[in-house]
């Protein structure tokens, strides 16, 4: 028996639910002074936490621009759309599941897989794809290498057999995030312009269906756990980790887009946080309506289920519909042939009010708009960190002795970060679906094709977490920066991006001015690129009380459009010909650098600085030159310096390299800094590509037939130090 709404107040049970006293209040009011039951106080609770109200970040998100000429929905439903062309649209999102994958990697990463996906075809689109951007702790603990090996092994078991390549992403390594991981999925869909659904529900008297997979008692409460910090009592909510199925989701992505395209379908929405609670609090309060449902009717797994855990359960691979009434028969229709439960479970009625039937009682009754629209919005105070303060006094300059550049070098390709992540791709199916043209050893950013077209769609997930730290405002910046970097360089120009915004309690001041200062950089990135931010999520309370906050990680995820197959350019060296060329300027950067990291065992100091101004002029120029055939590959300079970046154009290849310090730094800087703005490219146009960019490209050097690198007096054998960047993780996992 649950308690009566009179025990919740005198006992202040809704604290249990992540509830406070104004809060509470708050419900009551709305409520017109009735005290809720153990049902509607449950069902406020999970609509009320950040992750489905965004009540901490809501102000901050207000910031982004969010519209532009080819953007066809903006943030508000279940995924953005930006236009392409031809009547074509891309549909693309970021998602989080963080704290189930600390608890539960396996069905944590698989059930976020399965729920971007659910998010993109709920737009009507099918989903061709989706990269993650995953961070873990050090590989040196049993624990951390667990959490590790099973959210990989839970993205590609679910991914691999729902169908939907996972062609690129990312992976860090670092002490920070060790006990909770991220673990952040985009992905992509493609549609026709009269195919876009939205979850909305209209027409008084029209018919509610719940569609897909039977309701358990998995995931109840799964967006207030992931809206608080975890702690050693986390492991006993394992309850709150949904359970996912493939194999189910595959027919339910074949159904939805077969009825997306009947014309008595209103609106249709995925079935994710918060399920039943959210998708039918949101879907009536967008139309201004309200929806009664029958609980009685709800499919479920379990016997004697009560109301609180139907409307709470996250079970996975379920929708919620509204049809025209008289039409439902048709619909399910639909869906039993993919055998897949379809019911009419209520209807869209008048009063802006979410209704609820049970047993022939009302367990419920709420306004919606309480629930969707006017949760409380936090103005968290702000407050400047002591450890920035210092570390604007520093600038760190490695002091390296008696160490020669070949041990650097080799030491740097070992580290996790930088190491190839062979061992995580060759799980994935990358190529299923056949629209994969390159994947991101190939590329900057992975490049899939739009069928029955001559255009291809570039995509990255990109963030340097350890310059949002050190500055906020300025590693904001250079996390967009950076992802049309990988875009441009891959031979697309950025169109649209999503944002994955991880971040530690935004209740303690220094975490929230983090937040704050994180999205002012961004917001000035994307207005100097002229990108706007089609969607995303939020994700705060990453922490552990007894090993502190994450670093400060907004995942960016960005879209490039490629408008003819033929400007895809690769990352690899092709031809012994050609000559290297560094375009932008090196400096001694090293703060939060990974060769800081590697040397010092943390990071300190400023982290490196960029002009966006100088970013988009160089970006632009290197989309001329490759529109103009100058360019035989492309490759950014990002984490590890123009040491890494050289290393990885000549691996997989039969060539070496020559190359010289065209900086006015010492080689130690030339090689490792990683100075923001800059690409390497190959080319035998000398002449032309100076006309382009002037006094930004340099002579980096020449391509040799030979598998080394020398410079200066030092030769470094390309297999050898190929050897140690490709077995480095599967080296830290076995020892």
């Amino acid at each position: 028996m649950y308690p009566s709404s009179e025990e919740i107040k005198t006992n202040s049970i809704y604290t249990q639910m992540g509830l406070n006293n104004s809060e509470y209040n708050l419900i009551v009011k709305h409520l017109n002074g009735r005290l809720p039951n153990y049902t509607e106080l449950g069902i406020y609770s999970v609509m009320w936490s950040e992750h489905c109200s965004y009540k901490n970040s809501k102000n901050q998100l207000k910031k982004f621009p969010t519209t532009g000429k080819n953007v066809l929905q903006g943030p508000g439903e279940g995924a953005g759309i930006i236009d392409i062309g031809d009547d074509l649209a891309i549909v693309f999102k970021i998602e989080s599941h963080n704290h189930p994958s600390a608890i539960e990697p396996y069905q944590g990463a698989a059930t976020g897989v399965g729920g971007i996906i659910r998010d993109i075809f709920s737009m009507g689109a099918r989903p061709i794809a989706s990269l993650n951007s995953l961070r873990f702790g050090e590989l040196n603990t049993a624990r951390n290498k667990y959490l590790f090996e099973n959210v990989v092994k839970g993205i590609s078991d679910y991914g691999n057999c729902v169908g939907v390549p996972t062609i690129g992403g990312e992976i860090y390594f670092d002490e920070a995030y060790a006990g909770n991981p991220l673990v952040n999925v985009m992905a992509l869909g493609i549609l026709k312009h009269f195919e876009i659904q939205k979850g909305v529900a209209k027409g008084i008297g029209n018919s509610v269906m719940y569609v897909g997979a039977a309701t358990g008692k998995d995931g109840i409460h799964g967006a207030t756990f992931a809206s608080e910090e975890l702690s050693e009592a986390s492991e006993s909510k394992r309850p709150s980790v949904q359970v996912g199925d493939p194999f189910l989701e595959k027919l339910l992505i074949e159904a939805c887009l077969e009825v997306i395209h009947h014309p008595k379908l209103v609106g249709i929405q995925d079935m994710g946080a918060a399920g039943l609670s959210c998708s039918s609090a949101e879907m009536a309060s967008k139309g201004n309506v309200g929806i009664e449902m029958n609980l009685n009717l709800i499919p479920q797994r379990e016997k004697n289920m009560s109301a609180y855990e139907m409307m709470l359960s996250e079970s996975q691979e379920r929708m919620l519909l509204v049809v025209e009434k008289g039409f439902e028969h048709e619909i399910a229709a639909i869906f039993q042939k993919w055998d897949l439960h379809a019911v009419t479970v209520g209807e869209v009625i008048s009063e802006e009010v979410l209704r609820l039937f049970h047993n022939d009682n009302i367990v419920g009754e709420m306004p919606v708009h309480s629930l969707a629209k006017d949760a409380p919005v936090n103005n968290r105070e702000s407050k400047i960190p002591e450890y920035f303060l210092k570390n604007q006094c520093v600038n760190y300059i490695p002091n390296i002795q008696h160490t020669s550049i070949e041990f650097l070098w080799k030491k740097i390709m070992a580290q996790p970060t930088i190491a190839s992540k062979k061992y995580v791709f060759e799980q994935f199916d990358y190529m299923v679906q056949t629209n994969t043209v390159k994947h991101p050893t190939q590329c900057d950013a992975s490049i899939v094709r739009i069928k029955n077209t001559n255009k291809a769609i570039a995509l990255t997930v990109d963030c340097n977490s350890r310059f949002v730290f050190l500055n906020p405002e300025v590693g904001g910046k250079i996390c967009i920066a950076e992802a049309t970097r990988n875009i441009v360089a891959s031979g697309a120009i950025p169109i649209g991006l999503t944002d994955g915004l991880n971040f530690g309690n935004p209740e303690n001041p220094e975490i929230f001015w983090q937040i704050e200062k994180s999205i002012d950089g961004m917001v000035a990135a994307c207005h100097a690129f002229t990108i706007p931010v089609i969607g995303g999520n939020v994700s705060l309370y990453n922490e552990r009380s007894n090993t502190g906050a994450i670093y400060p990680t907004p995942i960016i995820g960005m879209a490039g459009l490629i408008e003819d197959l033929k400007f895809i350019t690769t990352q690899k060296v092709k031809n012994v010909a050609d000559k290297l060329f560094i375009i932008g300027n090196t400096k001694a950067e090293f703060g939060g650098s990974e060769f800081q990291k590697m040397m010092e065992g943390k990071i300190f100091g400023n982290c490196p600085d960029i002009d966006l101004k100088k970013a988009n002029l160089l970006n632009s120029s290197l989309i001329k030159a490759i529109r103009e055939g100058l360019i035989n590959s492309a490759h950014d300079v990002s984490e590890g310096g123009i040491a890494v970046a050289v290393a990885e154009k000549l691996f997989d290849t039969n060539f070496g390299a020559k190359i010289n310090n065209c900086s006015n730094e010492d080689d130690i800087a030339f090689l490792f800094s990683e100075s923001q703005n800059r690409f390497i490219v190959s080319s035998k146009f000398e002449k032309e590509l100076v006309e382009i960019f002037g006094d930004n490209i340099f002579l980096l050097g020449e391509i040799i037939p030979e598998s080394k690198i020398i410079f200066g007096d030092n030769e470094i054998d390309l297999v050898e130090l190929e050897n140690v960047w490709k077995n480095s993780i599967e080296k830290c996992l076995k020892n």
